[in-house]
């Protein structure tokens, strides 16, 4: 590790302020100038590393993975500057990457919880409503403060989208997680399942594709913020597709949802819903895309710095983690260009830094 690092171009301490002098001294930040000189001088422009707000890390598309390749996993979300994760599920206890110093810093959930039969094979803990209350306190012990519900999912019964548990149960189930002390977020595409979470007293919105005007003053109202996985839902049509000929009215859903999916996140964002940043790596989505994610939040109506701001000082913000401040942990990114102005800049990253160590 470089000792001291000195950051010589501007530092954005948030997405409006902007600050000069910064730097590194052992792997904590510091606004004052050490009385050493500086190991090593970078020169660019300065943000904290970014938030992949919903990622799974030891996930692939048949579920579990080998422990090679979570690092891989990790070691890619890296290297495209995510340096703080918000696990949204994984199957087996991931914890150990906490002490990799060289691998992004993780928030773990734990495993989903599913209603039985009605999720992606492998992935979930899977439960009937009479046993979800039990299954929640148990993954609010094993993750670090979230847990992850699978609020709706297709009825093959039904022929579409339909809720995984009656809203009762829910409102059971988010007392008992609060009771723990963690917060509960839910994967949810349909427009009722929303209503049921809101009831529920739910803490996060994870997709939000089924978002209403109806909901938005609750959502505002109750502080519920949206993580919506834009690359994700850009899969909708080729999920349709495969789905139209056994289940025609789900296979129309799903088209539907995809095709406002842009402006129901700029309605969300300009009632005043929290919109944060996420990849849905870990499945379909391959991993190092968050700025993939920023920049489809922008395209969806998101002013440049709002978007930037989804995956950087608000998204650490919300999840209680330091950005840009004295005495933080080193963990920057170094840009040629001010991203505010130019989000593409963020593919093509000049530094990072993980606890003062420059990695790239």
């Amino acid at each position: 590790m470089s000792r001291i690092i000195e950051f010589s171009g501007p530092v954005l301490t948030s997405a409006e302020q902007e600050h000069r002098g910064l730097w590194s001294v052992d792997g904590v930040l510091t606004f004052h100038r050490p009385a050493a000189a500086p190991d090593l001088v970078l020169d660019g422009w300065v943000i904290p590393g970014l938030v992949d707000a919903h990622c799974h890390i030891g996930l692939g598309p048949g579920g579990d993975v080998p422990e090679h390749v979570v690092e891989e996993q990790a070691a890619t979300d890296r290297d495209a500057g995510t340096l703080l994760v918000r696990d949204a599920g994984a199957v087996h206890d991931t914890r150990w990457l906490q002490q990799r110093t060289d691998l992004p810093r993780i928030i773990r959930s734990g495993r989903h919880i599913a209603r039985t039969g009605r999720y992606l094979r492998g992935f979930a803990v899977e439960v009937e409503p009479e046993n979800l209350v039990e299954a929640v306190r148990k993954q609010a012990l094993a993750g670090d403060g979230w847990v992850k519900l699978v609020g709706d999912w297709i009825d093959r019964g039904a022929g579409d989208l339909a809720p995984s548990f009656p809203a009762a149960v829910l409102k059971d189930a988010v007392r008992a997680a609060h009771d723990e002390g963690a917060r509960v977020t839910a994967h949810c595409f349909a427009e009722d399942t929303l209503d049921d979470m809101l009831d529920a007293g739910i803490d996060c919105i994870e997709h939000g594709t089924g978002l209403l005007p109806r909901h938005l003053p609750r959502f505002v109202e109750q502080g519920v913020p949206i993580v919506p996985t834009l690359i994700n839902i850009a899969t909708f049509p080729d999920i349709a597709a495969q789905a139209a000929a056994k289940f025609p009215r789900y296979a129309a859903h799903m088209r539907a949802l995809w095709e406002r999916r842009s402006e129901r996140i700029l309605e969300a964002f300009e009632a005043g819903v929290s919109i944060y940043a996420g990849t849905d790596a870990g499945s379909v989505i391959r991993h190092g895309r968050i700025a993939d994610e920023i920049q489809a939040l922008h395209a969806a109506g998101l002013p440049a710095r709002a978007a930037l701001d989804a995956g950087a000082w608000a998204a650490r913000a919300w999840l209680g983690a330091d950005a840009i401040a004295e005495g933080a942990s080193a963990d920057v990114l170094v840009c040629a260009e001010d991203p505010r102005g130019r989000l593409e800049t963020l593919d093509e990253l000049r530094h990072i830094v993980l606890r003062g160590e420059l990695l790239h």
